[in-house]
Order: structure tokens, then C-alpha cells, then sequence
């Protein structure tokens, strides 16, 4: 029984640690996206960082849920 909970705390362990590096991976692509978008057109860098700054709290709401998921 031991042996089980074991194998069963390193899947979820598991399951959080994908769900962290998946958000990180999703924030970074948001943020270098929203720097070239910049970069092409600075006029519209408002509306740009507007859209990143919702779009990143987004990712970090599911990356949470999908940690307290994997540890339940």
C-alpha cells in the first residue's frame, strides 16, 4: 500500500510540475510576441500591453487550477 502512494504522490508531483513549465513556456511566448509586436508598431504599445498583461493572468489562473487539480 505504501509502495502505491508513493508512485501515486510522484505522478502528481508530475502533473504540477508540467503545469508550472507549460504556464512559464505560454508567459514567455506571450511576453517576446508582445515585444516584437512593439517593436513593429510603437504606437499601438498600449493596446499591446493591455492585451499581454490579461492574457498572462489568464495562463497563470489555469496553470494554478491545473496544479490543484493535479495535486488532488
Amino acid at each position: 500500500m505504501a509502495v502505491a502512494t508513493t508512485v501515486f504522490g510522484n505522478v502528481q508531483a508530475l502533473g504540477a510540475g508540467l503545469a508550472v513549465i507549460g504556464a512559464g513556456i505560454g508567459i514567455g511566448q506571450i511576453g517576446g510576441k508582445a515585444v516584437e509586436g512593439i517593436a513593429r508598431q510603437p504606437e499601438a504599445a498600449s493596446k499591446i500591453q493591455t492585451n499581454m498583461i490579461i492574457a498572462a493572468a489568464l495562463i497563470e489562473g489555469v496553470a494554478l487550477f491545473a496544479v490543484v487539480v493535479a495535486l488532488l
